[in-house]
C-alpha cells in the first residue's frame, strides 16, 4: 500500500504517509499551555508519518478560542517542550501549526477588552463561542499598512519559539478563513494598499509569514496549509481559482516540507465554478502536496495511487485511533469518534480510547 511508503518532505524522512491533521481541542486550560495530559495525547499518536499540532496562537492577539494553547511565552515553550520530548521518545516527528485567527475572535479573549485585527473591517457571519457562551461576531479593526509587519513578526516570533520547544517543524495556518486567507480572499480584503485589490498585492501577507517562517527553519522544514474551497469563518472570494493559483505558484518558490491542502468536506456547499482539487494544484507547487477532508482508508490509497496528492492527513479517525497507522495498514476496524468531547474537557475523548492491544486484551 502507498500508505506506508516511506516519503522524504524536507530534510525528513516520514516511515509513512498517515498524518495527522491539526485539531483543535481546547485542553490547554491555564495561560494556554501544554499541559502533562497534551503530551499523553500526542505520545499515543507518535507512529503517525508526521503529527501536526492544533494551531496554536503566536501572540495573545492571535486568540480565537478558550483553552487553545499558544506559543509565544516562555511557559508555553516549557510545556509544549514537554510534549516534543514525549513524541520523540516514542520515535515519533512533530510539527507545530501557527496561527492567528485575526477576525474570528471577540473583544473578551483580546488583551485589554480590544477588537480583533482583519485585513478589513468586515465581521464575519454568525456567533462565536466564548468563555461566557455564545456571542455574535463583531467587525474587527483593519490593520494599518505597518501593523500588518507587527503581526509578521508575531509569526516569526512563533516560529522561534517553536524552534526552541523542539518541534521538527512548523505549518503556516492559512486556511479556515483565518488572518493568513483574510488577506488571501477578496470577500474579506478590501485593502488599498499593498497588502490589497490584486492577487500579487493579497498574496504579499501570506508570502512575508512565509519567509519568516523559513527565516527560522529554513524552508525545508516550513509546510502552509491553504483550504481552496474553504467557507468556515464567511470565507469568500469572486475568483478563488485565481487567487489560490497565484498562492501556490507564490509558495512553490520557496522550496517548501509540503503544502496541506483542504480538499473539501461533503457537506460544504461546492463552490461556484467547482472544487478547486488537489490534482489542479501540482500544476502551481510542484513540492509534496499533503491533503484532507474526511478520508477512508479506500479513498486515501486511491488518491495516492493516481498521484493526486503524497500524503494524507487524517482527523476525527486520529482523536478515537492512537494507533491509527497500525488499523490500516491491518485492515482492522476502528474505534468511532465521540463528537461530545472533541472540544474541551479532561481525559475522557481524549487520551482513554483503545489501542489495539488494549483491545485485543478485554
Amino acid at each position: 500500500m502507498k500508505l506506508f511508503e516511506p516519503i522524504k518532505i524536507g530534510r525528513l524522512t516520514l516511515p509513512n504517509r498517515v498524518v495527522m491533521a491539526p485539531m483543535t481541542r481546547n485542553r490547554a486550560v491555564a495561560g494556554h499551555v501544554p499541559t502533562a495530559l497534551n503530551a499523553v495525547y500526542y505520545r499515543q499518536r507518535a507512529s503517525a508519518g508526521l503529527i501536526i499540532t492544533e494551531g496554536s496562537q503566536v501572540s495573545p492577539q492571535g486568540i480565537g478560542y478558550p483553552n487553545t494553547p499558544g506559543i509565544h511565552t516562555a511557559e508555553q515553550v516549557k510545556g509544549w517542550r514537554a510534549v516534543t520530548d514525549a513524541v520523540h521518545q516514542a520515535g515519533g516527528r512533530i510539527f507545530l501549526q501557527l496561527w492567528h485567527v485575526g477576525r474570528t475572535s471577540h473583544p473578551s479573549m483580546q488583551p485589554n477588552g480590544d477588537l480583533p485585527v482583519s485585513s478589513s473591517a468586515i465581521a464575519p457571519e454568525g456567533e462565536i463561542y466564548t468563555d461566557s457562551g455564545m456571542k455574535p461576531y463583531v467587525a474587527p479593526r483593519a490593520l494599518g499598512t505597518a501593523e500588518v509587519k507587527k503581526v509578521v513578526e508575531d509569526f516569526r516570533h512563533g516560529a522561534r519559539c517553536s524552534l526552541e520547544a523542539g518541534f521538527d517543524g512548523v505549518e503556516i495556518h492559512g486556511a479556515n478563513g483565518y488572518i493568513v486567507e483574510q488577506f488571501l480572499v477578496n470577500g474579506t480584503n478590501k485593502r488599498d494598499d499593498v497588502y490589497g485589490g490584486s492577487v500579487e498585492n493579497r498574496t504579499r501577507f501570506l508570502a512575508e509569514v512565509t519567509q519568516a517562517a523559513c527565516d527560522v527553519w529554513g524552508p525545508d522544514r516550513v509546510g502552509v496549509r491553504l483550504s481552496p474551497n474553504g467557507v468556515f469563518g464567511s470565507s469568500a472570494d469572486s475568483d478563488r481559482r485565481a487567487i489560490f493559483h497565484h498562492a501556490a505558484k507564490v509558495l512553490d518558490g520557496f522550496g517548501l516540507a509540503y503544502l496541506h491542502l483542504i480538499d473539501f468536506y461533503p457537506d460544504d456547499p461546492e463552490p461556484a465554478g467547482g472544487y478547486i482539487l488537489p490534482r489542479e494544484m501540482r500544476a502551481f507547487f510542484h513540492g509534496p502536496i499533503m491533503t484532507n477532508g474526511g478520508y477512508t482508508h479506500e479513498k486515501a490509497e486511491a488518491t495516492l495511487q493516481r498521484g493526486d496528492a503524497d500524503l494524507i492527513s487524517f482527523g476525527a479517525s486520529f482523536i478515537a485511533n492512537p494507533d491509527l497507522p497500525e488499523r490500516l495498514r491491518r485492515n482492522l476496524p476502528l474505534n468511532p469518534p465521540d463528537p461530545d468531547s472533541f472540544y474541551g474537557g479532561d481525559a475522557k475523548g481524549y487520551t482513554d480510547y483503545p489501542a489495539l492491544e488494549k483491545t485485543a486484551a478485554n
